[in-house]
């Protein structure tokens, strides 16, 4: 390269470098500047430019904008805004958003560029003015019903009019002092929600002007809710209807509401715009005709001042449909269980197959449904319900929906009421007996009742019963009893019979039902088993009594009865049925009285034939049992016996009487041998016993301390319990006497040694005895009872053993009763061997003889010889004779060796006797009975063959039977009487 080249190499790289760094260092400063103002939106609109050149080179450029307020010399906001530029971006344009309204105050605007890191010079300040500067002669106050999010800041001003300077700030009700200036800025800072009309603020103003105070609105809210519940819908394929809730979109009232916007996609078409809700509504609705779209793709927008929120979804028309209500129905009866029901045709409703549902309201409550497709024609539908009730009123309503895409049901119809047609009674009834044994037969109480799923079908039923002897030809009888009637009562006898029954209307009759009642004899009773009426316990639940048995092979079933209402009337006798392979049914509590004893028993079925198993009784619940009435029978220094015989331990009871509780009380801390300890809900400590026999009556309680005072109760105790301790027997034991009469007693044993000695001797003895005659000698040998030289007996200082009386009016005239009430112990019969008639024989000795009975001779046994008193006490005092099982000796004088007999009047005849009267009556009682003693036992007398006296308890009186005829002999009440009694 020669030197010409080189240098022109240099001079175009010098060139180049000069260019491009003239290019780098070159600086492109704002030509054009322009600032307005949305007063609207409350925006900064800036406008600017810079060089052509700059715009050619596509420079990438930096522009730093500075915001002031002139008022206030500061600057508000420093914004950078990058961009490059081009031919197209000419000029440039940026907006800021104020805060404080455009209105309040002066602002201005300036702006610089920068080209590698090389800043141009600012432009001037572009200022647009505020009304603060103005000259108007009213006050002002911005911004002007404002809208803002909760939450946010506000701010505000007040601008006085000319010569006017703001005097006070009110927000809604609160004032706020400012210093005096002609315009005035407030910031809010987080304002909640307020009232729906908006929060009021505003200002008032003094100097000169015609008005002094100004103000505005501040409306609170949020942002709308996304739409909910969206449903869309068509009722005749030809119209669709969209509805959503709003949800909570109405946080700003009146013309700042939120508004709804339904955008379809498919068709690019906005089907509904600008649809609002008031603030009392929650749901919107848009509708629109179908057309020929039967899809459709929708964007939901709800949209306010403060923002917009949307939702999407698909719609279907095919799979929405919502048919309407059918109308005008009426019916036509087709058999007693189907009738068809029609109604008016929509003519909308013709494009659309459908079923229906049929609510089938009966009188009782029973609801029932039924599904059915529908038949269509020109101007009705109709469809067929079979299944009815027959003789039943029918409420009908019916709703339709498409068959195909089911979606919904459509509203309900109006009510269609009918009755259907009567027929035969359906099912059978269950039929049950309580059989009594009376003269003669029996009498059976016949009971029925429905069973689960029997059906009277219609009106004037009536029950029609027949039973027929099943062994013996004899025709069936037949009664018929009208409903409700559920019970009545035949006699039948004691062969087996066949007993049926059948519900019956003027239709037809039902099936009959039937129970065979087995043959019995005379001495049948049923309500025994096994010869015994003894009752099992069962216990009570709160679900009711568990009635258990002993399942057999040979029965079918078992049937369980009771009276729910034992002790009134009527007892509402109930039945229950079980299966063949139970053991036990729950008898429910329902009609069950607490206290009150039930009585059940089961039966064994098979064949109809039902055979009586087991007896039970029981509670539903037990409750604790009245309180005995205790009496006192015996109180000595260390016991106390109570009795308390009259309490009764049967069915009055509330419960089953399983013992008694006796309770003692007396010193504190003093516990009585055999009893434990007994702490009452009262604090009050007892000492207890207990009795577990509730047939055990009576208790002694021993130990006790004399003198001293005691609280007694007795408590019977059942499964419920027994009552608390309210009413107590009050005692004082006794003082030891046995101290007093101990010296006493000790002095009379010497006394009684000595008599005892002197008893033994013999002779002395002998010699106080001698009055007492020999049984071997003869009766009218007596030495001490001889009158002058006569060997003569006299029957007053002689008390004979046994009288003999020959005729029966001679029976007649003796007065041998004395008190009717000594005929309740008349059970104890006196036998006794040595009463034998006594007949003197050719050795002047007495045999005896059982032959008097032939000849009409009865023996009278004086009492008088059975007694074993003291010879000096008064010798017919106190007679009583002992009720008891066995005979018992009578309390008199002294016992006799042998029975003295009389035959006749003419062997004796006492001249005492004689000067009495009656000449035939052998012997007359000395004994004298006391008005208190005790009755005798039965007294006999018979006076002829085949003829006896027999006493009546029924009406105290003596009877004498003689052949076959009865006489009646009223007692006597004479204070004397003797004791007839046969050989």
């Amino acid at each position: 390269m020669n030197h010409f080249e080189l240098q022109t190499l240099l001079l175009c790289v010098t060139a180049c470098f000069c260019i491009y760094h003239t290019k780098e260092s070159r600086v492109f400063p704002v030509t054009f500047l322009n600032v307005s103002k949305n007063s609207t939106l409350q925006q900064l609109l800036v406008e600017w430019d810079v060089s052509d050149s700059a715009h050619e080179s596509e420079q990438e450029m930096v522009f730093e904008i500075q915001v002031s307020q002139t008022e206030e010399k500061n600057v508000v906001w420093i914004e950078y805004y990058n961009t490059t530029l081009s031919k197209l971006t000419k000029p440039l344009f940026w907006s800021w958003d104020s805060e404080l309204p455009l209105e309040c105050a002066s602002h201005s605007v300036r702006i610089r560029s920068k080209v590698a890191e090389v800043w141009s010079p600012w432009s001037s300040w572009e200022t647009v003015l505020g009304l603060d500067t103005s000259d108007a002669d009213k006050p002002l106050i911005f911004p002007e019903d404002k809208v803002v999010q909760e939450g946010s800041n506000f701010t505000f001003c007040c601008i006085g009019g000319k010569n006017q300077k703001v005097e006070k700030i009110i927000i809604n009700t609160s004032s706020l002092v400012s210093t005096p200036k002609r315009t005035i800025v407030r910031t809010i800072n987080e304002v909640s929600l307020g009232a729906a009309g908006g929060q009021a603020i505003s200002c008032t103003f003094n100097g000169s002007g015609y008005k002094k105070y100004t103000g505005t609105l501040l409306h609170v809210g949020r942002l709308p809710d996304e739409p909910k519940n969206i449903s869309c819908e068509t009722r005749d394929m030809k119209t669709a209807k969209c509805t959503w809730n709003s949800g909570n979109n109405v946080y700003i009232s009146g013309k700042y509401l939120a508004q709804y916007k339904l955008f379809d996609w498919f068709s690019q078409k906005t089907l509904c715009s600008e649809i609002q809700v008031s603030r009392s509504e929650e749901w919107c609705v848009c509708s629109w005709d179908i057309h020929q779209q039967m899809t459709y793709n929708f964007t939901l927008t709800a949209e306010n001042k403060l923002g917009k929120k949307s939702v999407n979804f698909n719609f279907d028309v095919a799979h929405r449909v919502y048919p309407f209500q059918p109308s005008d129905l009426w019916e036509e009866y087709v058999s007693a269980s189907k009738v068809k029901l029609y109604w008016t045709m929509e003519p909308r409703d013709k494009a659309i197959e459908l079923i229906c549902q049929i609510e089938d309201n009966h009188p009782d409550g029973k609801v029932e449904w039924h599904n059915s497709s529908v038949v269509h024609s020109n101007t009705y539908a109709n469809i067929m319900i079979s299944g009815l009730q027959p003789y039943t009123i029918h409420k009908f309503q019916i709703r339709c929906g498409a068959a195909k895409h089911f979606w919904k049901w459509s509203e309900w119809s109006k009510d269609l009421t009918i009755t259907t047609k009567e027929a035969a009674p359906s099912g059978k009834l269950d039929l049950w007996r309580d059989i009594t044994p009376v003269m003669g037969g029996r009498n059976v109480t016949l009971f029925w009742k429905q069973l689960p799923g029997f059906q009277a079908n219609g009106r004037n039923i009536s029950y029609e019963i027949t039973w027929e002897n099943l062994e013996e030809a004899t025709e069936p009888e037949h009664i018929s009893i009208s409903a409700p009637h559920n019970s009545t009562r035949i006699c039948i006898g004691y062969h087996s019979y066949r007993i049926s029954i059948t519900a019956k209307n003027h239709i037809n009759s039902s099936s009959p039902s039937e129970i065979i009642i087995s043959g019995a004899t005379d001495n049948d009773a049923e309500e025994k088993i096994n010869g015994t009426d003894k009752e099992e316990r069962v216990e009570g639940t709160d679900h009711g009594i568990w009635i258990h048995w002993q399942p057999r092979n040979t029965f079918d079933g078992y049937i369980v009865d009771w009276y729910n209402f034992p002790n009134s009337q009527p007892c509402d006798f109930q039945w229950k049925r079980s299966g063949f392979n139970t053991s036990g049914v729950l008898i429910d509590a329902v009609a069950f009285v607490p206290g009150v004893r039930y009585h059940f028993r089961v039966f064994g079925s098979v064949a109809n034939k039902a055979s009586l198993l087991e007896k039970k009784v029981g509670y539903s619940k037990e409750l604790p049992p009245s309180d005995p009435d205790v009496k006192i029978i015996g109180l000595i220094p260390y016991s106390v016996s109570l009795a308390w015989d009259s309490y009764r331990t049967d069915g009055t009871q509330p419960g089953f009487i399983r013992g008694y509780n006796i309770y003692v009380k007396s010193l504190p801390g003093f516990n009585l041998k055999g009893s434990t300890k007994y702490m009452a809900p009262d604090g009050l400590v007892w000492c207890k016993y207990t009795i577990k026999n509730p047939e055990e009556k009576r208790f002694t309680v021993e130990h006790l301390v004399p003198n001293t005072a005691y609280e007694l109760a007795v408590k019977a105790v059942t499964g419920g319990g027994e009552t608390p301790i309210t009413q107590t027997l009050n005692i004082n034991a006794l003082d030891d006497s046995n101290k007093i009469y101990l010296p006493l007693v000790l002095g009379i044993i010497p006394f009684v040694l000595i008599t005892a000695i002197c008893f033994w001797k013999h002779k002395w003895l002998k010699d106080y005895c001698s009055q007492i005659p020999s049984p071997d000698r003869k009766v009218l040998s007596f030495d001490g009872f001889k009158v002058a030289s006569e060997t003569e007996l006299k029957v007053s200082d002689c008390i004979p053993d046994a009288v003999t009386l020959e005729s029966k009016s001679e029976a007649k005239k003796l007065n041998l009763w004395s008190q009717r009430s000594m005929l309740e112990e008349r059970k104890t019969a006196i036998t006794d061997s040595s009463w034998l008639p006594l007949v003197p024989n050719e050795d002047g000795d007495f045999t005896y003889s059982s032959s008097d009975s032939e000849a009409g001779i009865w023996h009278l046994k004086n009492p008088v010889y059975s007694s074993s008193a003291a010879h000096d006490s008064m010798p017919y005092q106190n007679l009583r004779m002992l009720h008891t099982s066995e005979p018992q000796p009578l309390p008199l004088l002294y016992q006799p060796q042998h029975d003295i007999e009389i035959m006749n009047k003419d062997t004796v005849v006492s001249r005492r006797e004689t000067m009495i009267g009656d000449t035939s009556l052998v012997y007359i009682s000395q004994m004298e009975v006391p008005c208190s003693g005790s009755r005798l036992n039965d007294l006999y007398c018979s006076t002829e063959p085949g003829e006896c006296l027999g006493y009546n308890l029924s009406s105290d009186v003596v009877t004498s039977i003689s052949d076959g005829d009865l006489e009646q002999y009223s007692p006597t009440s004479t204070s004397t009487m003797g004791t007839l009694l046969p050989d």
